[in-house]
């Protein structure tokens, strides 16, 4: 199991009153960022995906690499206006204001088993516009995994038609 002591916490960031899961502090020790990446690895392994999705931007630290170790493609999810060419596209609000999130019209195909990896599982605003946005591939299933899960913050309800895998329960 992951030592979360490992992560950084910092209190009033972006804003008064939200406490920031930094995980920076994992990615600057070797050893704890291969053993994060291990675990993160052998779980994606037991939910069989057939495309790893993830979101901007803490999301894409591991999702591409896990894609890569697992030889299955990798699809990012961006804030509005950052691809190119034809999009779906979801709003969501966060604790600290609102988004919309957007992926590639082409970017999977039908029935497939869609992974939706990201670093923390918070109010779930973010992982819930995620899944609404991959029903527009007619997904075989939908699977999400995180580093960190904040229970306290109730996110896991706004996805509880999913499987949810964290390595981290806070």
């Amino acid at each position: 199991m992951f030592d979360i002591s490992k992560i950084r916490t910092v209190d009033d960031f972006p804003k008064k009153g939200i406490k920031f899961y930094d995980i920076t502090t994992v990615l600057n020790d070797t050893e704890s960022f291969q053993k994060l990446f291990k675990e993160m690895l052998e779980k994606a392994r037991k939910l069989k995906p057939d495309v790893i999705v993830a979101l901007e931007a803490r999301g894409y630290i591991f999702a591409p690499a896990l894609a890569l170790a697992l030889n299955i493609p990798f699809v990012p999810l961006r804030k509005k206006g950052k691809l190119p060419y034809k999009t779906f596209s979801e709003q969501y609000n966060l604790e600290y204001g609102c988004e919309t999130i957007e992926v590639h019209q082409d970017a999977m195909k039908p029935n497939q088993h869609i992974l939706i990896c990201d670093d923390i599982l918070a109010t779930g605003g973010t992982a819930e516009a995620a899944a609404k946005l991959m029903q527009h591939f007619n997904p075989k299933s939908i699977v999400f995994l995180f580093l960190m899960e904040l229970s306290f913050l109730k996110g896991r309800d706004r996805i509880v038609d999913f499987i949810v895998e964290s390595l981290i329960i806070v």
